[in-house]
């Protein structure tokens, strides 16, 4: 019935090592050193026998100040005397190879791409090695293309802003709203994307992390992205925000970390030595290059007024720990930086050997002799790329509701079915933004008509729904068949880039259609809804005439393929929401524009996400329901952990006298805990399940939060049987707190892991001192 998830034990491994090693001719001519051009082929950072350190300090002894600053800019100028073409830095892939930034064009040979479900839909599934394998399928087809000539290898993806605000019309491009979740996504799909796995220091292409930090409004009641300071605790930064780009290069050894538009805490973070040199080179020790979002620097001069002239905006970006700039800023105003004594040509250099070393790394100074060279058109819009586009659709379609058991829809008795709704036939709305030209589309109407005999009707049109002329036609339609699917929700004109929106309920008359033709209809009803953002559909939830809900996020390309085969059972729906489900009267309680997470009740705040926030919702977040159920036992676990304070003498005593030690003051690689749960499906249906545990540490301050996502493990378990899972927690990065100061600290006490609803495991926590030798 259900068809088997990629998880811990089928990981999709597609390329393996042999790839990384094949060399044969591709029809791209070389970026560099062609042993045909007699003036670079002898030259030292032509050679692949030296370390590429050393190869890099050659190239940058070569070049001129001139040359070097047109190096700094997305489209990089060539070099010719030395043989090096221009190169555009630009390329995006989110969710699939993306034509949204300059360096890809789709065309010829490349007529499209596989086009994954949007990133919100994707992390539904909540399965690490879908990720991984999503981003080794995109970096085949981005290899490809860039070996037809069509294509960069440096992809300004993923996105991994915390989904903060249910408003953000960018809310749809991340993983959600959880720090743990946007982290395990963020190294798994840049893992994916550069081969990690394969290629060691070399990357397949290089992957960028966006955009650095607590970046997430675009325009709310007249403030705008490009002049907004978000104003942002340290206790915030360090427990939220900055959690998923810590994981990017820490875990996922990203190449690339981007810079975002807006200011914290009054300095533009392209500009704030403390986020980029301090923090993502000093402290998380990248290996790689930080780009400017587009026009960054720019904006913080003419936009933000934070630089009394361009050249101090070019010599402060830089200085900061910027390489790259997306824009031209950098390439006009660097040497006037250097002329006027603001800027060194040797700071120059450190970016410009950030960047040559990611270049290196791709083997783009390797002459003819390029990895993944064998990879062609063939290798774009598979079938095993598509299935998988398919499968990542069903894993991350979610079950909201079924009353009744009304879903599975049977073919025996629901041989019609009206099919309704402004996204009842959509194309290009189920691929969310940042997407390229999809191999292929199945709307849901096609999906549901290899089911049945579908009646038709959209009722409305677009999803912005202005009238109701066209519902008494939908409800004919209702009354004519077996069940009615209404295909719902929003779409790019409700929620994008530089649009959030201003409410959370359904645009114009949907609500109407929606009730209108549930009350008309003589057979089950389901609600379908695409969208990025959550949207209050308290009305249809509590309607007796709507008897299922699903939400199919932007599902992708085979989107109308994935939401038939959960509505007529094919797929177990296994799907859990990334992200709470706010009712619309929350938003008047929390401005778009205060980034505080935890609750304040002196002020009459709610706190935000489901780690702060208390109150009503319509979905919780990690909510989804199953067309079978399961149940957990606790097979092993440790009931006591000492935690050693390794630390010296002189400032012992202050730490211990606290209920918190410290996570630098100990020994985090000691305190790994292997918790062993059992599965046991108890219904009728085979299905893939979740487990997912949350912890909640002993109150400490008036801080604490209740509970919180520490780990999850994706499981398929066939009906009437069990499955062992071992779950990891770590006591530093998940039994810690994070104090006012921004400081990770362990509690000292009883700490819970909730597994699920029915499972509650509690481990004691103790610390001893263990001396440092001297």
């Amino acid at each position: 019935m259900d068809h088997n998830p990629l998880n811990k034990n089928s990981s999709y491994i597609h390329i393996p090592l042999l790839l990384l090693l094949a060399f044969t001719c591709e029809s791209r001519a070389p970026f560099a050193c062609d042993p045909s051009n007699g003036v670079s082929k002898n030259l030292p950072f032509c050679r692949v026998s030296l370390h590429i350190r050393d190869r890099v300090g050659d190239l940058i002894g070569r070049l001129t100040l001139q040359e070097k600053i047109r190096s700094l800019v997305n489209n990089a100028a060539p070099v010719e005397r030395l043989g090096i073409k221009g190169y555009e830095w630009w390329s995006e892939a989110l969710h699939g190879v993306s034509n949204t930034g300059p360096g890809v064009k789709f065309g010829g040979e490349f007529p499209g791409a596989t086009s994954f479900p949007q990133v919100i839909t994707t992390a539904a599934s909540f399965n690490s090695s879908l990720w991984e394998a999503i981003g080794q399928v995109v970096s085949d087809e981005a290899r490809a293309m860039y070996n037809g000539g069509v294509a960069g290898l440096t992809y300004w993806s993923p996105n991994v802003n915390i989904f903060r605000d249910p408003r953000w019309g960018r809310g749809q491009e991340t993983p959600g709203e959880d720090p743990t979740l946007a982290a395990s996504y963020a190294a798994s799909y840049v893992a994916g994307l550069q081969g990690n796995a394969a290629a060691g220091n070399r990357l397949k292409v290089a992957a960028c992390c966006k955009h650095y930090t607590a970046y997430d409004l675009d325009f709310w009641n007249g403030m705008d992205r490009f002049h907004f300071n978000a104003k942002v605790s340290k206790q915030d930064l360090e427990e939220t925000y900055n959690v998923p780009f810590k994981a990017c290069v820490f875990k996922g050894k990203v190449a690339s970390v981007m810079c975002s538009y807006n200011q914290v805490n009054g300095i533009p973070t392209c500009a704030d030595p403390s986020l980029l040199r301090d923090t993502i080179r000093g402290q998380w020790r990248l290996n790689g290059y930080i780009v400017s979002d587009c026009d960054s620097v720019d904006v913080f001069y003419n936009n933000q007024h934070y630089t009394a002239t361009p050249e101090d905006a070019a010599a402060a970006s830089i200085k900061a720990g910027l390489d790259l700039d997306c824009g031209p800023f950098l390439a006009i105003h660097t040497e006037g930086a250097i002329q006027s004594g603001k800027l060194s040509e040797t700071d120059v250099d450190r970016s410009l050997a950030n960047l040559l070393t990611v270049q290196m790394r791709l083997g783009m100074f390797d002459g003819p002799r390029q990895p993944y060279s064998n990879l062609g058109p063939e290798d774009v819009c598979t079938s095993a790329h598509k299935q998988l586009a398919l499968e990542a659709a069903r894993q991350g379609i979610v079950l909201l509701q079924n009353r009744n058991r009304a879903l599975p829809l049977s073919t025996s008795r629901c041989r019609t079915v009206a099919v309704i709704g402004p996204n009842s036939d959509a194309t290009d709305t189920m691929i969310g933004n940042y997407a390229g030209v999809p191999c292929d589309y199945t709307t849901p109407l096609q999906g549901i008509s290899r089911y049945a005999k579908t009646i038709h009707e959209t009722g409305c049109s677009p999803v912005s729904c202005a009238d109701n002329r066209q519902f008494g036609r939908a409800e004919a339609a209702a009354r004519q068949a077996d069940a009615t699917v209404l295909v719902m929700g929003l779409s790019q004109s409700i929620e994008r880039e530089a649009l959030d929106r201003a409410g959370l309920l359904l645009p114009g008359h949907q609500q109407e259609l929606v009730s209108r033709v549930a009350k008309a209809s003589r057979g089950p009803v389901i609600l379908v809804l695409m969208s990025g953002g959550p949207i209050d559909i308290s009305f249809a939830k509590n309607d007796p005439k709507i008897a299922a809900i699903l939400w199919a996020g932007y599902p992708g390309q085979a989107g109308g393929t994935a939401i038939a085969d959960v509505l007529f059972g094919t797929t177990n729906p296994g799907g859990k929401l990334p992200m709470t489900w706010y009712p619309q009267d929350y938003l008047a309680k929390v401005p778009m524009n205060d980034m505080a997470m935890h609750a304040d009740p002196s002020r009459g705040y709610p706190g935000r996400t489901y780690r702060f926030y208390k109150g009503p919702v319509v979905f919780p977040f990690g909510f989804g329901l199953s067309y079978t159920s399961f149940r957990h036992s606790l097979a092993h676990g440790p009931t006591k952990i000492s935690v050693p304070f390794t630390s010296s003498k002189s400032f012992k005593n202050a730490t211990l006298l606290s209920r918190a030690i410290r996570v630098s003051h100990t020994n985090c690689e000691t305190l790994n805990l292997g918790v062993h749960v059992d599965v046991e499906n108890i219904g009728e249906l085979d299905g893939t399940h979740t487990v997912m545990v949350f912890a909640s540490a002993p109150p400490i301050g008036e801080f604490a939060m209740e509970k919180k996502l520490v780990a999850f493990e994706k499981v398929h378990v066939v009906a009437g049987t069990k499955e062992r899972v071992r779950v990891d927690v770590n006591a530093c990065d998940h039994l810690s707190i994070v104090d006012r100061f921004g400081i990770r600290r362990i509690p000292m006490g009883e700490h819970s892991l909730h597994f699920g609803e029915d499972l509650k495991h509690t481990i004691l926590l103790q610390n001893y001192v263990e001396e440092i030798k001297s």
